[in-house]
């Protein structure tokens, strides 16, 4: 799994993929059907967001109606700035179909 700060055009969100890479055309095509076809994305460290999400981690990794392909953590950009610094997000990715 990875796990990735997607920056769009309504704000960041954070995501967990079982892609290898966040601009995988299967993700994007995923992200598409959720209105998000343009972004910025940067990956962060699984061991991080299991740090600062806790319990709210294990739910969503439990939860059975989502696939491994993709899964939302976190819809909340305040939250997301205030768990990660930018030097904790790996170097930005843009993406556009």
């Amino acid at each position: 799994m990875k796990a990735g700060v997607v920056f769009t055009g309504t704000g960041p969100i954070l995501i967990l993929t079982s892609y290898d890479s966040l601009t995988h055309p299967e993700l994007a095509k995923k992200l598409a059907a959720k209105r998000i076809k343009k972004f910025i994305a940067s990956e962060v460290s699984m061991d991080k967001v299991k740090e600062k999400y806790g319990e709210t981690f294990n739910v969503i990794m439990e939860d059975l109606k989502q696939t491994d392909d993709l899964r939302v953590l976190d819809f909340d950009g305040h939250t997301i700035f205030l768990n990660f610094d930018f030097k904790e997000m790996g170097k930005p990715i843009f993406y556009e179909p």
